[in-house]
């Protein structure tokens, strides 16, 4: 077999350098780069520590989370309006199926107005979360990206219980499900983990 036949299994022998090319140890010549790892021949730092480079606008994907999760505080407000409106027929609402006058009954009403006294207070306490998160988007850390995670699996739950309120239920839960996996993504955890001057 000769080394020039296509088929040889062995390939072709390494080519040896010329004489005039210095090897390992021999100093460089100047104009030549080194090769090799090192600082001669490594690339430029663009952030301390040698990370990738800074991030200076919100991804995309972050920002679909981020409006993701303005609809989930502005369904909450919607749900919170709702359980006000109740609240402020109960009265007339109880006077019509004839509840007022047996006092067993009126406790029972009672305990209903405090649940939705209470349903209303989570609501408008939600959608304040909801709001606070949203704007710290554009300054906050990675606490805020895990924080938005929580708070969109509340929302999933919580939408379970508004299921019955016109389908608002439903899209709170499909909302919030997509608002998980977008700031789960790595796009949005580098976004929140940049560093800031």
């Amino acid at each position: 077999m000769s080394f020039g036949d296509p088929n040889n299994p062995y390939g072709q022998p390494p080519q040896q350098p010329p004489a005039g090319n210095p090897g390992y140890g021999y100093p460089q010549q100047p104009g030549v780069p080194q090769q090799g790892y090192g600082y001669p021949s490594a690339p430029p730092v663009s952030q301390p520590y040698g990370g990738g480079p800074v991030l200076t606008q919100m991804p995309g994907i972050t920002r679909a989370a981020q409006i993701l999760l303005a609809v989930i505080a502005a369904a909450h407000l919607v749900i919170a309006a709702a359980y006000g409106k109740a609240l402020a027929d109960w009265d007339k609402t109880m006077l019509e199926a004839g509840i007022t006058g047996d006092a067993e009954a009126e406790r029972y009403a009672d305990l209903g107005k405090g649940v939705v006294v209470f349903f209303l207070g989570l609501a408008a306490v939600f959608a304040v979360i909801g709001l606070v998160l949203l704007l710290q988007y554009a300054k906050g850390g990675n606490t805020v990206r895990v924080c938005s995670i929580v708070y969109a699996s509340f929302a999933i739950v919580s939408g379970i219980f508004s299921l019955a309120l016109y389908g608002l239920g439903l899209v709170i839960m499909i909302v919030a499900v997509l608002t998980i996996v977008f700031a789960a993504k790595r796009t949005s955890a580098e976004w929140f983990r940049r560093p800031r001057y």
